[in-house]
């Protein structure tokens, strides 16, 4: 394997991990912003508040795109346990 081999697996390894965290990441970051929103506008600063939307949000999306995060993960190491025949070469 060359080091362009090591560094296009290294890439695909982070783009994967990338896409694959995106929509979680994404859910707790637009409630996290709305619900700082709504503590502005109405002078609630409880910190405690925005956990349970934040783990809420978080879950259904988790259940509404696993089945995509799964089938990204398992190609991604299909590919990559398919290449292994081509390291000694």
């Amino acid at each position: 394997m060359t080091i362009e081999w090591g560094v296009y697996y290294g890439q695909e390894a982070l783009m994967t991990a990338m896409f694959v965290a995106m929509p979680l990441l994404g859910t707790g970051l637009v409630i996290g912003i709305f619900i700082s929103v709504i503590q502005a506008v109405t002078s609630i600063q409880e910190m405690t508040l925005v956990f349970i939307p934040k783990i809420i949000g978080t879950g259904i999306m988790a259940g509404v795109m696993g089945g995509w995060m799964m089938q990204q993960l398992v190609s991604f190491g299909t590919n990559m346990l398919l290449s292994l025949n081509t390291v000694g070469q």
